[in-house]
């Protein structure tokens, strides 16, 4: 590739292409003058970076607003960002359910679905109900699965950057698993696999309790409790894509695990299970003694974890959410123990999006790959009609 200079003609229109895309994107339809005001290009220039965003097919003409077609003479031509020139997935790989939400080029989300499987599934068919779930979405909608532009997955595990499984306790068969490459078999698009912890803090920053709040812990809640971390607004992933595992501190000198924790017996809780775990939890609202004692037990690994994690990183929100987030009594102890030994306590709130996150984020997750194509200057980006 030669050297790009300043001047050079193309690497301007890429520039520019992007500056009027980026001005476009929030849904509002547009003037040229509206443009040139919030661009900062000439008007000439305006005109002809729309017109060639309007040949990729990223922008179109849109009709003028009521107020003009009751003027005389002729309405300013608007122009309005394409959502529908691509779309998304996010996908949720869990061990009770599969979900998918499917969403324009914007990031809205117009389609939603899901399906429940055995956490006993093997691979196989766990990756079935998620391409059953995906293709009820997409029939529902009427969307194409060639117009998906980018697909992305929340899966329990430690994920490594090419979407193979390197180790995951939650699910049968899924160590090892080539997960992202078995999901590209069944899109023609990228397909970016992330932890679910990971995936659904991305998502509170997106929508959720963490709106504005770029240094946030969201914890997965759960048996065996997961993290996922932003810094400065950027995901951390470690270096190994294992940031966040907090379900295995117990093994550093604590031999406690969830079955011993949450037993209100002399023997481990079996099965051990959201049912049998609620049933625990249940009983200790009415007052039993061994199960009140399970759950503080529970409640002060969870704390324990978690207070790991906020001395380490010190952020400034912790965002709890995960199937026990739902369970009462989690939130007080958390903010009182972590008030107590933590040298700067941070806000601490429970999940907005609830079952949603993993999803979510995974989508923006999604809509983050397909942004930095659009708004590239590098090359150029035409969309699929």
């Amino acid at each position: 590739m030669g050297r790009l200079t300043g001047g050079d003609p193309s690497l301007l229109r890429r520039i520019n292409s992007a500056v009027v895309l980026h001005a476009l994107r929030g849904g509002e339809a547009r003037t040229l003058t509206d443009l040139t005001r919030l661009t900062g290009l000439s008007r000439p220039t305006v005109e002809g970076v729309t017109e060639g965003l309007i040949e990729a097919g990223l922008v179109v003409e849109a009709g003028p607003e009521e107020r003009e077609v009751r003027r005389q003479g002729r309405p300013a031509r608007r122009y309005r960002f394409r959502a529908e020139a691509g779309h998304l997935l996010g996908i949720e790989i869990g061990p009770h359910r599969v979900a998918a939400l499917l969403s324009g080029l914007d990031g809205r989300i117009i389609g939603a679905g899901t399906r429940d499987v055995s956490v006993s599934a093997s691979a196989d068919e766990r990756l079935e109900r998620v391409r059953a779930a995906v293709a009820d979405v997409l029939r529902r909608t009427g969307v194409a699965r060639g117009a998906l532009r980018a697909v992305g997955v929340g899966t329990p595990g430690i994920v490594e950057a090419d979407g193979t499984v390197r180790l995951c306790t939650a699910l049968p068969g899924w160590t090892g698993l080539a997960l992202g490459e078995r999901l590209r078999r069944s899109f023609r698009c990228p397909v970016l696999v992330e932890n679910d912890a990971n995936a659904a803090a991305v998502a509170e920053h997106w929508k959720g309790a963490a709106i504005g709040t770029d240094d946030v812990v969201f914890v997965l809640a759960g048996l065996s409790p997961g993290a996922g971390s932003l810094i400065g607004g950027r995901l951390h992933r470690g270096f190994g894509g294992a940031a966040g595992e907090i379900g295995a501190l117990h093994l550093l000198g604590r031999g406690e695990t969830p079955e011993t924790l949450l037993s209100t017996t002399d023997e481990p809780l079996d099965p051990l299970d959201e049912q049998a775990v609620a049933e625990v939890f249940a009983r200790a609202r009415h007052g039993d003694d061994r199960a009140m004692a399970a759950v503080d037990r529970f409640t002060q690994r969870l704390v324990h974890d978690v207070g790991a994690l906020v001395l380490a990183l010190d952020p400034e929100l912790v965002v709890v959410g995960g199937w026990a987030a739902g369970l009462d009594g989690v939130l007080p102890p958390l903010r009182e123990e972590l008030a107590r030994f933590c040298l700067r306590p941070p806000r601490v709130e429970l999940s907005l999006l609830g079952e949603a996150a993993v999803a979510t984020g995974a989508l923006r997750l999604a809509l983050d790959h397909v942004e930095e194509q659009l708004f590239a200057v590098e090359g150029t980006v035409t969309a699929r009609r």
